[in-house]
């Protein structure tokens, strides 16, 4: 089966499109990626949903029109998605872009994705699956993160694994975890005989991006340049490290409804005092790798696998590496044939392929549901799953 996957994420800064093919063999799933590809979104795009997003005020006029021009978007990348696959797909799972969360005392209460599935299924001329959150939320869960169903199954052992080559942990038999490092970092923890553990860490870019595009007029600071050139700021990092949903247990999901430009400004107000820029994102940088590295020592795990955008920021991930130096050691999804910019993507992908089949795609140890859902809402493009279409109906009456 060939779906092509799309993600826009909480950096919105364009949408990356996977084309995957999926082979079942006994109980392995063979994901075979043919190809991906990154969209950047134009300016005036992002200024657009960055004026829908918390906590700027907006009407249901704005929501209307971003809605259209998302899907627009997505039909264009879904297309390439297509192309990718080599002209043929059965299926395109569109998630559309998240504007908000809704969490009322840790207890996600309905979440919101733009992005006209039906634009897309039109476009491209096959099933459509969105809206991929909203089942788990029904079910009691956060509807996020739902990536680790993929990285459960990405750090599985083979069914027949032998044990590491010397001076290598026997996947088997350790914790290992999967990071995600995109405006918000997300965990899974996949540990022998555990439940799979996943959540929301807290930012990875979303602070550095608002900070660069507040000091520096630029969407990030690239490479993490400005950040290695600068110190940290301890009394505004303790201030942040305070924030309380660092110590909130899981499950728990989070998003630019809290960490947003104004968050920053008001622990910047709190301060009190001003901060060059270098020295502030030097301090956001280790910020994401303190709050990171904890979770990875509270996990015990000996290996952490990163994707993400935040992957290319060398001065991000060295501090990553040094503060797991002795206990785990940082690698890309790349090593194991997942190209790291582009793996939320490709778990889109697979939640579609478990969708289609009538498989849950959410974990209930992540999410908190009280049930394992199957994901998502299909819009057609014609016959469901490749069935005849009925002759149409000329008259309509009525038995009593």
């Amino acid at each position: 089966m060939r779906i092509v996957g799309l993600m826009s994420g909480t950096s919105y800064d364009g949408v990356d499109v996977v084309a995957a093919e999926f082979t079942l063999d006994g109980d392995t799933l063979w994901l075979t990626p043919l190809g991906h590809r990154g969209i950047d979104y134009d300016d005036g795009l992002r200024a657009e949903i960055g004026a829908l997003l918390p906590p700027a005020a907006t009407t249901v006029e704005a929501a209307c029109r971003l809605d259209n021009r998302l899907g627009e978007v997505f039909a264009e990348a879904a297309a390439v998605g297509v192309e990718l696959a080599g002209g043929a797909v059965d299926a395109v799972v569109s998630p559309g872009q998240t504007v908000f969360h809704w969490v009322e005392r840790g207890v996600v209460r309905g979440t919101l994705q733009l992005g006209a599935p039906a634009r897309v299924a039109a476009r491209v001329g096959v099933p459509v699956l969105s809206d991929l959150r909203s089942a788990d939320v029904a079910a009691g869960g956060q509807g996020a993160p739902l990536v680790p169903a993929f990285d459960a199954l990405l750090l599985a052992p083979a069914p027949a694994a032998r044990p590491g080559d010397a001076g290598t942990p026997d996947p088997a038999q350790t914790a290992r975890a999967a990071l995600n490092l995109g405006g918000i970092a997300n965990l899974t923890v996949v540990a022998p005989g555990a439940p799979v553990l996943g959540y929301d860490v807290g930012p990875a870019n979303a602070l550095l991006d608002a900070a660069a595009r507040r000091f520096l007029g630029r969407p990030c600071d690239l490479d993490g340049a400005v950040a290695a050139a600068g110190r940290v700021h301890t009394g505004l990092l303790d201030l942040l490290l305070a924030e309380p949903y660092y110590a909130a247990p899981p499950p728990k999901s989070t998003g630019k409804e809290l960490f947003h430009a104004g968050y920053l400004d008001d622990r910047l107000a709190a301060l009190g005092e001003p901060v060059p820029v270098d020295d502030l994102l030097a301090t956001l940088t280790e910020l994401t790798a303190r709050v990171v590295a904890a979770e990875c020592d509270r996990h015990g795990v000996v290996e952490v696998v990163a994707a993400g955008g935040g992957v290319r920021n060398p001065t991000l991930t060295a501090r990553l590496a040094a503060l797991g130096a002795g206990r785990w050691r940082l690698r890309t999804a790349d090593e194991l044939g997942v190209p790291a910019q582009a793996k939320e993507a490709y778990a889109f992908a697979l939640l579609g392929w478990l969708s289609w089949h009538g498989l849950p795609g959410a974990l209930p140890s992540v999410t908190g549901a009280t049930r394992a859902a199957v994901l998502g809402s299909w819009t057609p493009a014609g016959p469901a799953y490749g069935a005849e279409p009925a002759r149409p109906p000329r008259a309509l009456r009525v038995r009593t």
